[in-house]
């Protein structure tokens, strides 16, 4: 099932996409009798390849990590909302878990996608290292289990601080980005991604940080995980937008796939729409008032919907994906100091 190395036409040379330069060759105007043709250039010495810490660094995709942090940003904030103390030991646990899962979910996505032959020239997203020849299949699977591995040994430890559920969720969480685009039924090409990524980076997230710092669960765990789980999904809508007519021959039945560019447009208008949406309703129920300054983050947002209603062509999402992530950041940063605050009274 595996594809060439270099489908996407970017050689295992270059991390930004950019394939060589090719010879320069005399004028056309000009043939090779005229005494006043310049001498053909050189051709231009192929790029070095790029350093492994370059190549993986580029494989965990960075850009999506800011929001793997935003569940437990806001998880630390509501748990210190109902009276809990903060623990900087749960909260260092949660965030090393949050970030070795999202990388596991990069690589095994990358090479997943490789092996369905979903990464193809045609495709509009960033460079894949599997796709580009800059890192084996066999690599790939040793970094997974590395990644496994450190997200496990994290993973047992806050499972003695909260109990073994946490080793339930843990593993299903492990699975779940496993089997996005892998394994024998791989559900992100079933058009279930979105709600695996609302459930994990957002409910499992939220909830599982802050009952780890209160060591309980209250209700609004749950309504604080809604805008980080909306925004989470929002990044993957908008990636799945814009990969429609390469995941269409890849067969891939994202929900984007299914029901067509206008309406998932509006599926992403939604979901943001969601987040800022859930903390004023906390606030008109009791909660700091101070949860609306969330709401200040909408001018990020205004420019992203610009794009994804409009664009004309599909790179330009790409742009907006990167933007997505950052507004889920700074939402999160926002609506966990509001919710630090903790009831009004």
């Amino acid at each position: 099932m595996s594809t060439p190395a270099s489908p996407g036409g970017v050689g295992p040379a270059s991390l930004d996409g950019a394939t060589p330069a090719s010879p320069s060759g005399a004028s056309p105007s000009t043939g090779p009798a005229s005494l006043s043709a310049a001498p053909a250039s050189p051709p231009s010495a192929p790029a070095a390849r790029p350093s492994p810490v370059s190549i993986w660094w580029h494989a965990a995709r960075p850009n999506t990590l800011p929001a793997a942090l935003a569940g437990v940003i806001v998880g630390l904030g509501v748990g210190y909302g109902v009276g809990a103390p903060f623990r900087l030991d749960t909260a260092i646990g949660c965030v090393l878990v949050a970030l070795l899962l999202q990388v596991l979910a990069n690589f095994a996505n990358d090479l997943s996608d490789f092996r369905k032959g979903a990464d193809t020239a045609a495709r509009q997203g960033p460079m894949r290292v599997a796709a580009a020849g800059l890192v084996s299949e066999r690599q790939l699977e040793v970094a997974i289990g590395i990644t496994i591995a450190a997200a496990g040994v994290v993973g047992l430890w806050l499972a003695y601080i909260g109990g073994p559920v946490l080793i339930a969720l843990g593993v299903l969480a492990v699975v779940a980005a496993l089997a996005y685009t892998g394994g024998p039924w791989p559900y992100g090409y079933r058009g279930l991604g979105e709600v695996f990524v609302f459930l994990f980076f957002g409910l499992v997230a939220v909830v599982g940080t802050a009952y780890l710092q209160a060591g309980r669960l209250e209700p609004v765990f749950f309504a604080a995980a809604v805008p980080v789980g909306a925004l989470t999904t929002a990044i993957l809508v908008v990636n799945n937008l814009r990969d429609i007519p390469t995941d269409t021959v890849a067969g891939k039945r994202t929900i984007a796939v299914m029901i067509g560019e206008g309406a998932t447009q509006g599926e992403w208008l939604v979901l943001v729409a969601a987040a800022f949406a859930t903390p004023i309703a906390l606030a008109l129920a009791g909660w700091s008032w101070l949860l609306l300054a969330t709401l200040v983050a909408i001018p990020l947002a205004v420019p992203l919907w610009a794009t994804v209603r409009g664009f004309t062509e599909r790179r330009q999402l790409n742009l907006v994906l990167k933007g997505t992530a950052r507004l889920s950041l700074v939402v999160a940063l926002l609506f966990a100091i509001g919710l630090a605050l903790g009831p009004r009274g």
